[in-house]
């Protein structure tokens, strides 16, 4: 067998074996101030190093694509306190850590509705998007207003669309392809691993079409406590599962 790279020795998974793209629902940061006698800001401030600490991990391990599910549709019944500090603390992110995502060669993806965001955390959005434009590394994509029965919802629609606008295309053509080219993921590869912490056992609306196939990972760890040991953890157990996708296990040899 080849020499694993040496980022890859310490993690002790053959490279055939990792996870392509990884996508985690971030879940537990209310629970974790509550728990340390903290409000609930310090909790999604503590989440944001942890947000770091798995994207430099996932470089490490020499995973393509990073998905991390950052704010759902439905996070906007918060109290209004709350939602200002998360949209500063996302502005801040976006401005922090642009020169950094660019320094690595991370390509950057922003999923979801970004209508009803405020214009300053747009602007920087664009500017971070910008920056990164001609990356060509690891893609870390932010679901950022996301919700998948929306995004489902929005496919639809560009597919009507797009048979209103256009005579030849035929509703008779669409199929798995047609739809996964509808939907905000466009072009990435579906996730072939869901981690999510905290220990909640949901998907919670999170690329419902696109993890079909995924191999759903989920520990009690609280995000802020989460990082690359955690993430190691998880790469680990993907790796001793038998992905059959419908077909029937091989015997063993």
């Amino acid at each position: 067998m080849t020499e694993l790279p040496a980022q890859l020795q310490n993690l002790d998974v053959p490279a055939e074996l990792r996870p392509k793209h990884i996508a985690v629902i971030m879940d537990g940061n209310g629970r974790w101030a509550r728990a340390q006698g903290k409000p609930r800001i310090e909790g999604h401030m503590r989440g944001v190093e942890s947000v770091r600490k798995v994207m430099d991990a996932c470089r490490e391990f020499g995973i393509e694509v990073l998905t991390l599910y950052c704010l759902s549709s439905e996070n906007w019944k918060r109290p209004p306190e709350e939602l200002e500090f998360l949209m500063e603390l996302l502005k801040q992110y976006l401005i922090g850590e642009r020169e950094k995502l660019v320094e690595n060669n991370l390509k950057l993806r922003i999923i979801g509705r970004r209508e009803r965001l405020p214009k300053d955390v747009q602007d920087e959005m664009d500017r971070t998007l910008e920056a990164c434009r001609s990356n060509t590394g690891m893609t870390l994509c932010l679901a950022i207003n996301y919700g998948a029965r929306q995004e489902l919802c929005d496919g639809v629609r560009s597919l009507c669309e797009r048979a209103r606008q256009d005579p030849q295309f035929e509703l008779d053509s669409i199929d798995e392809s047609t739809i996964d080219d509808s939907l905000y993921t466009a072009g990435l590869p579906d996730p072939d691993l869901l981690i999510r912490s905290s220990g909640e056992m949901r998907i919670s609306n999170f690329l419902l079409w696109q993890i079909s196939y995924a191999e759903i990972y989920v520990t009690d760890t609280l995000w802020p406590e989460f990082g690359r040991d955690a993430l190691a953890d998880a790469i680990q157990d993907y790796s001793r599962r038998q992905r059959r996708f419908g077909g029937i296990e091989e015997p063993s040899r």
